[in-house]
């Protein structure tokens, strides 16, 4: 099986997370804010890796942000794994606290990865990012889940991680330019993403307003880069998305 960054589930948590934190910034006067947000893609990419077969996905979610810095949101995400598999959806929840200090932003939190029931394959990570200018460090940390474990297999907290740099900035006209680069390493995650091992993933976005366009890469091995997944070539990533105050 298998935006800062807009990798779709990366493409999910880290443009949910973003407008998060955006909408923090933008209620800085009230008690609080809630916001929605739709999204239309033509692949959900997520650590670099395709969730829905190379196939199209519509995503969105609700966001509440507080001058305190405190936030929580909810995102879902059509995905399809194969032939035959029982992934239909992808909902996540997560909460956080976003601040400052002088001129680096920080933030921390907690992220549930939901699937259908019969997948029994749910799990959480403890994230934490931080940023200064256009760069940001980033990650993601595995703490619990509620698949079984295989021979040899440690799905323990802390055995599974994702780390990634990103550098944005913009060229004029509202026009912004994203680089990113990510590894993602640990039994679970190659047991979810079916990678023989540790593995990179790299691309470069432009964007503008709700427009994103954006080639992916990854070196992953294994059976996510075989069948319907071809998870070792370059891909194209075209999306909209929107975001409503509410």
């Amino acid at each position: 099986m298998s935006t800062l960054q807009n990798s779709p589930r990366l493409f999910k948590s880290m443009t949910a997370l973003a407008a998060a934190a955006g909408c923090l910034m933008a209620s800085q006067a009230n008690a609080g804010e809630w916001s929605a947000n739709a999204a239309m893609t033509n692949n959900y990419i997520w650590r670099g890796l395709t969730q829905t077969e190379n196939e199209a996905a519509v995503q969105g979610g609700i966001d509440y942000a507080s001058d305190s810095g405190f936030y929580a949101g909810t995102w879902v995400s059509n995905v399809n794994y194969g032939a035959g598999d029982v992934y239909s959806y992808e909902h996540d929840i997560y909460a956080g606290f976003a601040f400052d200090t002088g001129d680096i932003s920080w933030d921390f939190g907690y992220l549930y990865y939901n699937y259908d029931k019969e997948a029994e394959f749910d799990f959480g990570e403890v994230y934490g990012s931080v940023a200064y200018g256009g760069f940001s460090v980033g990650l993601w940390v595995l703490t619990n889940t509620e698949a079984d474990e295989g021979p040899g297999q440690d799905f323990g907290a802390g055995e599974a991680y994702y780390a990634s740099i990103d550098y944005g900035f913009e060229i004029g006209n509202g026009v912004e330019i994203g680089l990113h680069a990510g590894y993602h390493d640990g039994d679970f995650a190659e047991a979810f993403n079916g990678n023989d091992d540790g593995y990179y993933d790299y691309n470069v976005s432009v964007s503008k307003g709700g427009f994103s366009f954006m080639i992916t890469d990854t070196d992953v091995s294994g059976g996510a880069a075989e069948g319907g997944f071809d998870n070792d070539q370059m891909k194209v990533v075209v999306s909209y998305a929107v975001d409503v105050e509410l």
